[in-house]
């Protein structure tokens, strides 16, 4: 019966059973403890959600959203403490490490609506600029991979030498509060979980959106055949940038419900070991799908919950198998599982209508040619208009 349906009805029906599942069945079964532990791990889906449109749709390998994710952990953890410490105090770590008085640009985080907008805006603001800056010059593949790892590194570094105002190594932690409801109530628990549910599904139904329109296309084109697309009046800059601040911004926010969630932020949250462990649940997810990245992130952090807690010197062996086998035997990762078992009986996968593979193709078929612009460089939304 599931292969009649169309390739629309199977997305939202997976949508659709992901919120039974999230918000219904998660809650009713799991005790507070692991509801708290799945509650991490769909923040760190939100970051493989956007990994999955810049690297799946996009092609850009990004190894440095730690530094995103950990721009909002730290920006929503310097809201915390100075909400812990009341109008006017002190957080307790800079009585321990500084000479006790709160930094000027610490102040308007006091503001729980300068926090979000910080969050929403600072992150997504540095990757546009970074991605001006980056792909303008047309860096990308093995390059840009390695300078977003680099900006991971140092921006960890970072962290770790300014003490005073970042807690060290140690990071940010013992939140007592989030925006006045006490972290020490379960309920108030439960609602942090429902929250970050909530934010990852909009984040995916977001997602699908961008992926069928064409701006979708455009991206798929890019990725595919970046000098063509070029070619006929677009600028691939502009394009990739999107997708990079797109991303960028989900890691930010789940930075930020990852904070009061788990209670803690840290430089080992955000430096390269998590960025490559990020990129690593996506590609086992399945990078070019709408539900791979989340599935993949979510599956490699309960292993390595479950694993270590039984195998605590072995879990890193197991990581490096379980990747080794995916791309050796679904180099599209486990969410193409379906396809291939279907392709295997007979069945036909082609026209899923989300393997993004025909999208370029699409574009580059409607797509204005370049004499009948003025300047070779517009902006995606805009030019969906001459389809």
């Amino acid at each position: 019966m599931s292969a009649r349906l169309g390739p629309r009805a199977r997305v939202w029906g997976g949508f659709l059973l992901a919120a039974a599942l999230l918000l219904g069945v998660a809650p009713a079964v799991l005790s507070d403890f692991r509801l708290n532990l799945l509650g991490k791990f769909l923040c760190l889906a939100m970051v493989a959600v956007g990994i999955g449109l810049a690297w799946g749709r996009g092609g850009m390998l990004t190894l440095g959203q730690g530094v995103f994710f950990g721009l909002g952990g730290y920006l929503m953890a310097m809201h915390l403490k100075l909400a812990d410490a009341g109008p006017g105090g002190v957080p307790d770590f800079m009585l321990l490490y500084g000479d006790g008085t709160v930094p000027g640009w610490w102040e308007p985080f006091r503001s729980p609506v300068v926090t979000i907008l910080a969050v929403l805006l600072l992150p997504a603001g540095l990757a546009a600029l970074l991605g001006l800056a980056v792909f303008k010059r047309r860096v990308r593949g093995a390059y840009f991979a390695i300078l977003s790892q680099a900006l991971a590194a140092a921006f960890a570094i970072l962290l770790i030498g300014q003490q005073k105002v970042t807690g060290g190594t140690n990071g940010l932690n013992g939140f007592r509060g989030f925006f006045g409801y006490d972290l020490s109530d379960p309920v108030n628990k439960r609602m942090l979980y429902y929250i970050a549910a909530v934010v990852l599904l909009l984040m995916v139904a977001a997602v699908r959106l961008l992926m069928r329109s064409r701006y979708g296309e455009l991206l798929v084109a890019v990725r595919d055949q970046e000098n063509r697309v070029r070619f006929l009046g677009y600028d691939p800059a502009l394009v990739k940038v999107v997708a990079y601040t797109v991303a960028a911004a989900f890691a930010a926010i789940g930075g930020a419900l990852f904070t009061p969630i788990v209670g803690i932020i840290s430089p080992a949250d955000v430096g390269v070991v998590p960025s490559i462990a990020f990129l690593v649940g996506v590609a086992i997810g399945g990078r070019a799908t709408l539900l791979g990245p989340v599935l993949g992130a979510i599956g490699v952090s309960w292993a390595e919950t479950s694993l270590s807690e039984s195998f605590p010197s072995f879990w890193t062996y197991f990581q490096g198998a379980l990747f080794v086998v995916v791309v050796a035997f679904l180099p599209n990762g486990l969410a193409t599982l379906g396809q291939v078992w279907r392709r295997r009986r007979g069945g036909s996968v082609a026209g899923s209508g989300d393997s993004g593979d025909d999208a370029g193709d699409a574009v580059l078929r409607d797509a204005p040619r370049s004499d009948d612009h003025e300047s070779g460089v517009h902006d995606p939304a805009v030019s969906g208009r001459h389809a």
